[in-house]
């Protein structure tokens, strides 16, 4: 069976309040050996990083932005704090979720930008890589690189243009595909996911967000009480898509994918429980 690597699961949310041992189990059941959890808030860092351990999983600290608003100098102060104390910890491998988010209304641009920087720099001073939250926002991400650069990372649930990937690739950013990926309609996510290097595709699900085409519910059914919540355990069918566009094999799709969430976040390595994953290096392929 191929082994993936889930590089964005929100496994600490509401959503999986009721079953979050057995989403965990079918997750493992399915081949996803590891999963990557992003906290979104300072208030979330203890839960998250207890969920990684108790899972052998790993874990991002981060102050998301949609979250700003919600966030003060004191949840900065709890950011840097925490990677101070926890930076020998293994399971801690990106500072994230973090970014910019313009297609929200009546979000604080200028507090997004502000936390953002800030959050850049704690990343840069604890030599970690960066799980950057993307949406109508990508050129201003770029432009905070350029001012902070960091040890690269993860542009999740990418949905720029060929122009805006093809930045964050020259720089060494890997760029997220998940459920979006899977929807027909999505052509400009599907052909960034088909063009692109190979080396610059990792595999996520942002569960319990974006559901994939079989799992998604429309706003009626889900007013009539249908789910459509997401779960890591759908990642190797998501995967399938992926191979689909690219024209490779599962097994190709978990190897070149896996090896590049090593290098986009190092950290995994030493905690995946297959040792032929460890030494996961370099791509090939088509791209």
């Amino acid at each position: 069976m191929p082994c993936w690597i889930d590089t964005h699961c929100h496994l600490d949310a509401p959503e999986f309040d009721a079953d979050r041992p057995a989403v965990a189990a079918r997750a493992a059941a399915a081949g996803v050996q590891m999963q990557v959890l992003p906290a979104v808030m300072a208030r979330h860092f203890e839960a998250v990083r207890a969920l990684a351990h108790a899972h052998g999983l790993a874990y991002a600290l981060g102050i998301h932005p949609l979250y700003v608003d919600r966030s003060d100098e004191a949840d900065l102060e709890q950011l840097a704090d925490a990677l101070g104390r926890w930076r020998d910890d293994p399971r801690l491998v990106a500072v994230g979720e973090i970014g910019l988010d313009f297609f929200v209304p009546g979000l604080d641009a200028a507090r997004q930008q502000r936390f953002y920087l800030a959050q850049l720099k704690l990343a840069r001073a604890a030599g970690l890589p960066v799980i950057l939250h993307v949406r109508r926002s990508a050129d201003q991400l770029l432009a905070g690189l350029n001012r902070v650069p960091v040890a690269g990372g993860i542009a999740h649930a990418f949905n720029g243009s060929h122009v805006q990937a093809q930045r964050f690739v020259a720089q060494g950013w890997r760029l997220g595909f998940g459920g979006a990926m899977t929807h027909e309609r999505a052509l400009q996510i599907r052909r960034l996911a088909a063009d692109l290097p190979d080396s610059a595709l990792v595999l996520e699900t942002d569960a319990p967000d974006i559901p994939p085409a079989w799992a998604y519910r429309t706003a009626a059914e889900r007013a009539a009480g249908a789910s459509s919540r997401n779960e890591p355990a759908e990642l190797p069918r998501i995967a399938g898509t992926l191979a689909a566009l690219r024209g490779w094999t599962l097994d190709d799709t978990a190897r070149i994918t896996t090896a590049n969430a090593l290098a986009a976040l190092p950290r995994l390595a030493a905690l995946l429980p297959d040792q032929r994953l460890r030494g996961a290096s370099g791509v090939s392929g088509t791209g």
